[in-house]
């Protein structure tokens, strides 16, 4: 009985003293995940008040429709109306013409962007030191002048009256309207490559910086060349990366705004109104007498058809890596 007692006492002073030691470890781990919330606590705040209360704000303000009063001296007043600004967006050939345009431009502008981007931080990845930094300089100008600025400019040099392009093709024989139905896309698309491939190019270019250059060394071992350790293990290790910068550049092209609005200023015959969802929503925000509570619906639509389109393509990559 002694010999047991004195057991019993033995493993109970083991078990408080892991508890002791198993305590102070547990409360450091709490402090430490507590310090890694306040430090992501400004992006959430910000995220939440630049993009949840203004989605909240606006899926409230799409179940409302003005009326006016018998008389409409009073002017209109938000009646609640449910989900009669939904069952009209969808019905709205304009708009949806629209967003079919552009997921067609973003099929064909996503993939090149995503290709030029890769090359080139390939390509930056691969150079010099010295020369990195002045590279890597010059191809990320494009991404820092304001997307008004770089449109306008774009917009000069594609003009049939006073851009250069046009006398250039002209002394080669060729007569090219930019703004034209059939170039419109192209004209537009360039701009939107030279505007996006270095920041996409920056993000890919600090994911190959991280990887192992034992790895390299060890297939150039086995007798691989550039371009197969570029192939086989550059590309595949800055997947993730490629999925992100894809998804993002998706995301803005079918955000399309300021580039068509601009564009339309040049070539209002082409560049119709409602040329795109964004531009859809805009007219009937600031037209005269702007329908508010129907623009909001529109952006309701526009905001889950990209969260839709995004999941698709997110888990439809991810399965095929598996």
């Amino acid at each position: 009985m002694m010999t047991n007692t004195i057991d019993n006492s033995i493993a109970s002073d083991a078990k408080t003293q892991e508890r002791q030691i198993a305590n102070p470890v547990a409360a450091w781990h709490r402090h430490r995940g507590l310090k890694g919330a306040l430090f992501s606590l400004p992006f959430f705040a910000l995220f939440l008040f630049s993009f949840i209360l203004p989605f909240l704000y606006a899926l409230w303000e799409s179940l409302f429709v003005l009326k006016y009063s018998s008389l409409g001296l009073d002017g209109p007043h938000p009646r609640f109306a449910g989900l009669t600004q939904y069952v009209r967006a969808f019905q709205d050939a304009a708009f949806w013409n629209g967003m079919g345009r552009v997921a067609l431009f973003t099929c064909v502008a996503t993939p090149l962007i995503m290709a030029f981007a890769a090359v080139e931080a390939l390509l930056l990845d691969a150079a010099k030191r010295a020369a990195k930094k002045a590279y890597r300089f010059l191809l990320l100008v494009p991404y820092m002048v304001p997307t008004i600025v770089s449109t306008l400019v774009w917009v000069y040099l594609y003009s049939p009256d006073i851009g250069p392009l046009k006398r250039f093709f002209a002394l080669l024989g060729f007569t090219v309207d930019f703004f034209s139905p059939q170039l419109l896309w192209v004209s537009m698309a360039n701009l939107l490559l030279w505007v996006n491939i270095g920041f996409n190019m920056l993000i890919m270019y600090g994911s190959l910086t991280a990887i192992d250059p034992s790895l390299y060394e060890s297939a150039r071992i086995d007798g691989a060349s550039e371009l197969r350790i570029a192939w086989s293990i550059k590309l595949p290790m800055i997947r993730g990366t490629l999925l992100l910068t894809g998804l993002l550049s998706m995301i803005g092209m079918l955000q399309l705004f300021d580039q068509p609005l601009l564009f339309r200023s040049a070539s209002p015959q082409t560049v119709t109104a409602n040329f795109t969802p964004i531009m859809t929503i805009y007219n009937y925000t600031f037209s005269a007498g702007g329908d508010y509570n129907y623009a909001a619906a529109l952006s309701v639509v526009l905001a889950l058809v990209i969260a839709a389109i995004s999941a698709v393509v997110y888990g439809v990559t991810n399965r095929k890596g598996k």
